[in-house]
């Protein structure tokens, strides 16, 4: 069975750090670059930042410097370090293959992080 499973979101102040995780069934994770996306009400699902099979990163301008994409193959999990958080970083945050595969998306965790 495909699935990803989000956990990790929650409520924090401006300057806080959260930690997200993605559990990935091993037919989805094991030879495919993952990546953690995010969507805002009334906006389109974005890519935040993506990591290679072989741990090559990339990232979205507006969090360089504060997010960090890894991943654990043996646990076929991806994480998201999310340090120096601001207001804009709130969202609903999913992971998925690059490009994403409509059927791989998950529920989704949320990041909300006030002034």
């Amino acid at each position: 069975q495909v699935r990803l499973v989000e956990s990790g979101g929650g409520s924090v102040q401006a300057g806080g750090s959260l930690r997200l995780s993605c559990a990935a069934s091993r037919s989805i994770f094991s030879f495919n670059t993952m990546a953690w996306y995010r969507q805002t009400p009334g906006k389109q699902r974005d890519l935040v930042a993506l990591i290679t099979s072989r741990g090559s990163t990339n990232y979205a301008d507006s969090v360089k410097g504060r997010f960090t994409i890894s991943r654990d193959n043996a646990k076929n999990t991806v994480y998201l370090q999310m340090d120096s958080l601001e207001p804009e970083d709130t969202a609903v945050y999913y992971c998925n293959i690059v490009p994403p595969n409509h059927n791989y998306w998950g529920q989704g965790t949320q990041v909300t992080v006030s002034s």
